[in-house]
């Protein structure tokens, strides 16, 4: 049976951020349609660059609902962590009714906002209370965590993830293959498997 995955992340801005290589869902869409057999399969975009939670939420039919997919993964966090915590319980709320609009038969994935270089940590500082925040509302809501900045610690340690980001705060090619991996290996689909 197809399966129909809807990606709600960061925009069409990938192709500035990765020097026009693929964006994360990209990666995924190559995964399950080209390596795993499975071509009838649609992974779509709807992310847009800038958007926060709020902004998702209030577009829910756009976003998500006209599609009814199988899977949405949602990406959110690192625009809304510039409001600091004061913008977390928008945040959280807006996140919770969001998963809620998603309905019984979708699989929800929610991910963790990633590591952003320490040049740029001081501006996103709240950024780890809206991670934390996606962790738990993926164990209150039963949605499949993807912690990327698990990942992003393990592999860097305490050194700065600046080899795997464009900039200060968006992933890089190299940091959307890493998300990619992280993603495709925690809805147990594999990794992406390279030449």
């Amino acid at each position: 049976m197809p399966l129909e995955l809807l990606t709600t992340a960061a925009g069409p801005q990938s192709v500035l951020c990765t020097q026009g290589a693929r964006g994360w869902g990209e990666h995924l869409h190559e995964r399950l349609r080209w390596q795993l057999g499975r071509h009838t399969d649609v992974v779509v975009n709807t992310g847009v660059s800038g958007w926060s939670a709020p902004d998702v939420l209030r577009e829910q039919d756009w976003v998500s609902g006209r599609f009814r997919p199988d899977v949405l993964s949602v990406s959110l966090g690192t625009n809304d962590c510039l409001a600091g915590d004061a913008g977390l319980p928008a945040f959280r709320e807006a996140m919770r009714k969001f998963v809620e609009g998603a309905g019984s038969r979708t699989q929800v994935v929610l991910h963790t906002p990633v590591l952003v270089s320490f040049a740029e940590r001081e501006r996103r500082a709240a950024m780890p209370a809206y991670r934390q925040a996606v962790r738990e509302l993926a164990a209150e809501s039963g949605a499949l965590p993807v912690d990327h900045e698990a990942h992003r610690r393990a592999h860097h340690q305490a050194a700065d993830p600046i080899g795997w980001l464009d900039d200060p705060a968006p992933p890089n090619a190299a940091g959307q293959l890493q998300m990619a991996q992280v993603a495709l290996r925690a809805m147990g689909l594999g990794e992406i498997e390279l030449p």
